[in-house]
């Protein structure tokens, strides 16, 4: 009866230990893209100011209660921003009964026309432009001032339902390390 109860406590008091010595936790996280610490709220209308193609306001808290995978470009989109839009697009249609729960959407960091074989590439995304200088005070506030429109065409971000910025992906992210990180979060999550 002795050798029952010490087999039964055996993991009880190993995970006590384990949690004793922070040393042996692993050091690395199963998540390819980086948790952004501390998170930060999605700002109103006032403190980004961003209007549709067509030049109507818009307020990103609309999208609230969807995970937001989010790119920014300018609306020439380059190589490098159509495969961010090619990444968030097969990550969104990839999800199957949680597509519902996400959307893509892009700042456009100037005021050029988007050409129509992009306009039609990646339609459910969407397309918004925004000051540079805003948008990399909430999405890059190290970087904000000069320069941010080149700082801000590099990585993917997400926002959760709850409207906070909480992740951010790699310049040249790999798309199915992307879609796996999604994948895991929508499932996982009781939000959104």
């Amino acid at each position: 009866m002795l050798l029952v109860f010490l087999c039964s406590l055996a993991p009880i008091v190993a995970a006590f230990v384990v949690y004793l010595n922070p040393q042996w936790w692993p050091s690395e996280s199963s998540n390819y893209g980086t948790l952004i610490e501390p998170q930060r709220p999605m700002p109103g209308p006032a403190g980004l100011r961003l209007r549709t193609l067509d030049g109507q306001p818009y307020d990103l808290r609309r999208l609230e209660g969807k995970w937001l995978l989010v790119v920014a470009d300018g609306a020439a989109c380059p190589e490098s921003c159509a495969r961010k839009l090619f990444i968030t697009r097969n990550t969104h249609a990839s999800q199957g009964k949680n597509v519902d729960r996400l959307a893509r959407v892009w700042f456009i960091t100037d005021d050029a026309p988007v050409p129509q074989k992009v306009l039609d590439a990646y339609q459910g995304t969407v397309m918004l432009r925004a000051d540079p200088a805003e948008l990399a005070r909430f999405l890059l506030p190290a970087q904000a001032g000069e320069g941010a429109a080149a700082a801000l065409a590099a990585p993917i971000w997400v926002i959760d339902p709850l409207g906070n910025l909480m992740m951010q992906f790699p310049a040249d992210a790999d798309g199915v390390k992307v879609r796996k990180d999604i994948s895991r979060l929508v499932y996982n999550s009781r939000i959104g």
